[in-house]
């Protein structure tokens, strides 16, 4: 997905929707940088709503089509809050859980992980970044490819991961079970879902 110039992004968005972005020297730049009044667009909360979901897309790294299939799917559940599914779907790509288990340092670098066949889910292969992973699955690094420089002192790396509560670490870190529903607690996401909700529903 072709999305423009990282840095040019996060000045506009925020820091957190990129991870090359969550850096000492970005944020050193940014402290440096003369301030400007930030202008409202649109003159309305289109502007705001626009905003919060193109946070979410480049959080993610997901297309337009994805992100909307995503807060449809949320959307029709009836009975659900709407909001809340959308979260708990965008937490439940097999990519964002790579990622969330500390298995490589960015959504890009899980993506790649998982399309080059190095992911198991109950232990069969699957190299589908988009695979909804559900309670009680196991996703763990391909024994063959544990070896590699990339996975080199893992078990210590796994004491020193800050898994959200939904993981639970299994053989010496190089496993991770979903112990409950993947989604995101109140404050955690560095977008509002509910504005997102809002845009795609007017």
């Amino acid at each position: 997905m072709l999305i423009g110039p990282k840095y040019k992004i996060c000045k506009r968005l925020g820091a957190s929707v990129f991870e090359k972005c969550q850096t000492q020297k970005f944020q050193l730049a940014e402290a440096r940088a003369p301030r400007k009044t930030p202008r409202r667009r649109g003159g309305s909360d289109f502007g705001l709503q626009l905003l919060e979901k193109q946070k979410a897309r480049f959080t993610y790294g997901l297309s337009e089509s994805q992100f909307s299939r995503y807060v449809h799917e949320a959307m029709e559940k009836k009975g659900k809050d709407s909001a809340l599914g959308l979260l708990s779907r965008l937490e439940s790509r097999l990519d964002n859980v790579v990622y969330r288990a500390g298995f490589v340092k960015t959504r890009r670098a899980a993506r790649q992980m998982v399309s080059h066949g190095h992911i198991l889910i109950n232990g069969r292969r699957v190299n589908i970044p988009s695979f909804k992973v559900e309670k009680e699955m196991l996703v763990s690094i391909r024994p063959e490819s544990r070896p590699s420089a990339l996975f080199v002192n893992r078990t210590e790396t796994t004491a020193e991961t800050k898994a959200p509560a939904w993981l639970a670490f299994e053989d010496q870190g190089f496993a991770v079970r979903v112990v409950a529903d993947p989604g995101l607690g109140e404050g955690e996401a560095p977008f509002s879902a509910p504005v997102i909700i809002q845009f795609y529903s007017r």
